[in-house]
């Protein structure tokens, strides 16, 4: 059976659309393919497409209860995990861009080498490479 799934939007929530849009451009160094106010999304393959939407957007789409009970913004949220050919470059990009690093480029015991940083929304950033 085919996979009737046709192009993959991943979406983050952010607090700041313009910032997060100025991070992830400078960090992906690809411009958004769309940059309206409530959504920015970068193309990053023919069938992934990653999507920042500013969380007054979030609640304006899914109403108010959409939030943790518990927590304003739980740490962390999601993990965006990147397989590059040059996993310190963006690591790098990331850091001097305003992410807080978590872990250095290290190899991993599922035959990776990846970094880990985190953005100013609590979003995991990991970038890696397969381990030839």
């Amino acid at each position: 059976m085919k996979n009737s799934i046709l192009k993959t939007h991943i979406i983050l929530y952010v607090e700041d659309q313009e910032r997060s849009t100025k991070f992830y451009s400078a960090v992906l160094e690809i411009k958004p393919r769309l940059n309206v106010p409530g959504m920015t999304e970068f193309e990053l393959g023919d069938e992934i497409i990653l999507g920042l939407m500013p969380y007054s957007s979030a609640e304006k789409l899914l109403g108010k209860n959409f939030k943790n009970k518990n927590l304003e913004k739980p740490i962390p949220k999601t993990e965006l995990y990147l397989i590059t050919d040059k996993p310190n470059t963006f690591h790098k990009r990331a850091l001097e861009n305003g992410a807080e690093e978590i872990s250095p480029l290290l190899k991993r015991d599922w035959g990776h080498k990846a970094a880990y940083s985190i953005d100013f929304d609590g979003n995991i950033l990991a970038f890696a490479e397969i381990i030839k």
